[in-house]
């Protein structure tokens, strides 16, 4: 070959495919996509600055509800955790995770029948789950059945052709 044709060769793989190899370009945006106008510089600036609120204020070791106002549970309300249930002596007792902790402490004796609870409660929850679901299945199937039969009563009463 031609040293023009050699270096046009090299130019070309450097110019157009390195470049798409190293910086692939991305797909198209797909034609219902609309595009967001640019941020103003003022806009730029209290994005940052509310990000960097944000950051900081996940360094505290407790989030408050200025963090998260949704997720913040106030005292009163964490005293009636659902995971955990109140004794008659005012005592909490374990949730699963602590109790599966503990257990696994205490090696594979007491971790096989900690695990076994929980997988047979999560069978029961399962299978509790199904039967309403089937239960309920069932009462809609019987429904559009009735309502079906309610709509096909009427017309045979009507038509003469099935009255001979």
């Amino acid at each position: 070959m031609k040293v023009r044709v050699v270096w046009r060769k090299v130019r070309d793989y450097v110019r157009y495919d390195l470049k798409e190899i190293a910086f692939p370009s991305s797909l198209p945006d797909p034609p219902h996509f609309k595009k967001r106008r640019k941020l103003t510089w003022k806009e730029k600036y209290l994005v940052l600055k509310e990000a960097t609120r944000l950051y900081a204020a996940s360094w505290v070791r407790d989030i408050g509800p200025e963090l998260r106002p949704n997720e913040y549970k106030n005292k009163l309300k964490s005293e009636d955790e659902p995971n955990r249930v109140k004794g008659s002596n005012g005592e909490t007792e374990p949730s699963t995770l602590e109790d599966l902790a503990v257990a696994a402490r205490g090696g594979m004796e007491t971790l096989k029948p900690a695990l076994q609870r929980v997988y047979m409660t999560r069978a029961s929850a399962y299978r509790d789950a199904l039967k309403s679901f089937i239960q309920g299945y069932q009462e809609g199937i019987q429904q559009v059945m009735e309502k079906k039969d309610e709509s096909e009563s009427p017309q045979e009463n009507n038509d003469p052709k099935k009255s001979t």
